[in-house]
């Protein structure tokens, strides 16, 4: 799909930042070489690229959406303490047989979201 040049650079941020950042994170990265970009840009062109499945869009429960540029299936883990979110694989059939036969709902997607703290906070506690 083409987009704007603009959304285009907003992508881009998205796809060569693996800390799944904020839309305020995206804003400050492509503010720097680009301060035409305004935050309501940023926040329209997110969704929008979202909606197309070019990123996909993080609902963060304790705190603000993110992104993340990496469309294979895969599973994410968040820290409580320092909020960072990474990325981990995990094979999703044995979960998505188990929903099925408890539930008898046959699963078009399922996610695991982890949350912990990680190595870093854990060695300053």
């Amino acid at each position: 799909m083409r987009y704007s040049r603009k959304r285009e650079i907003i992508k881009e941020a998205v796809m060569n930042n693996k800390i799944h950042p904020t839309a305020e994170e995206v804003y400050e990265i492509v503010h720097r070489t680009n301060p035409e970009i305004s935050m309501g840009t940023v926040y329209r062109d997110l969704n929008q690229l979202a909606e197309a499945g070019e990123i996909i869009k993080l609902t963060m429960a304790d705190g603000p959406d993110r992104y993340d540029g990496t469309l294979h299936p895969h599973q994410h883990a968040s820290c409580i303490r320092c909020g960072k979110v990474m990325d981990f694989e995990y094979d999703m059939s044995e979960t998505e047989k188990e929903v099925f036969s408890q539930t008898g709902i046959n699963p078009v997607a399922c996610f695991i979201s982890v949350k912990g703290i990680c190595c870093q906070c854990a060695e300053n506690i």
